[in-house]
């Protein structure tokens, strides 16, 4: 299994984020070729390091990184990486990662 991690930092405005993201985004990455699962956690939420406090967290679900990296790759995926941008324009206001996940 692989992750894709989406940490979305506090938008200018929050109500016209959540709109956008609710009601075009997530049916759009929902949409996205080898999706497994699509999870959101909002605030509150319990952060114990230092920095801010994300404002939402995006969980996406893939078999494989290569399944990531595919279905980026995509018509679908070029068009949420594109959508993304409307949301969160600056590289800095979110984090993304990718990453493999090893059961224990």
């Amino acid at each position: 299994m692989a992750k894709m991690l989406v940490i979305y930092k506090t938008p200018a405005d929050p109500v016209a984020f959540d709109q956008h993201y609710f009601n075009v985004h997530v049916p759009l990455a929902k949409t996205l070729p080898g999706l497994r699962r699509y999870d959101v956690s909002r605030r509150p939420m319990i952060k114990l390091s230092a920095g801010e406090m994300p404002y939402l967290v995006g969980t996406l679900y893939f078999d494989s990184l290569d399944d990531i990296r595919s279905s980026f790759a995509s018509e679908i995926g070029v068009a949420c990486a594109a959508d993304r941008r409307l949301m969160a324009p600056g590289d800095n206001d979110l984090t993304m990662l990718l990453f493999d996940v090893d059961e224990l």
